[in-house]
């Protein structure tokens, strides 16, 4: 079965760390772009950080540049995002993604409707 599973959510105070896995099974996603989206309550999700296949080309919102870092190791089929100086406004649920839609290129697409495997997501509180 192919599948996304998320880790490393939990409590953290502001300006601590946290660092998110996410580990694909059943199927290669080595040649795809990934990307790391989060839901706080009452709001939509957002695309917080994307990566392509190769981890060469990253992209982030604003908000969280300088202080989140997205990466890959394609010989775990894993990705992470590192979380520094975390802030109460980051603390939401948040969510791996796959687009097989984008394979071997550059992009690293914000629109959560370019990404088709999805994770069932990690919790991520910060307490101030």
């Amino acid at each position: 079965q192919e599948q996304l599973v998320e880790s490393g959510g939990g409590l953290a105070q502001a300006g601590g760390s946290l660092r998110l896995s996410c580990v694909a099974s059943g199927r290669t996603f080595s040649r795809y772009s990934m990307g790391w989206f989060r839901e706080a309550p009452g709001k939509e999700r957002e695309f917080v950080a994307g990566i392509n296949w190769n981890g060469l080309s990253t992209h982030y919102i604003d908000s969280v540049k300088g202080r989140f870092t997205i990466s890959r190791d394609n010989s775990r089929n894993a990705m992470y995002l590192q979380m520094n100086t975390l802030a109460p406004e980051d603390a939401a649920v948040y969510y791996c993604a796959a687009s097989t839609k984008y394979l071997y290129g550059t992009s690293t697409p914000e629109d959560a409707d370019a990404y088709d495997y999805w994770g069932r997501g990690t919790q991520v509180t910060v307490s101030s």
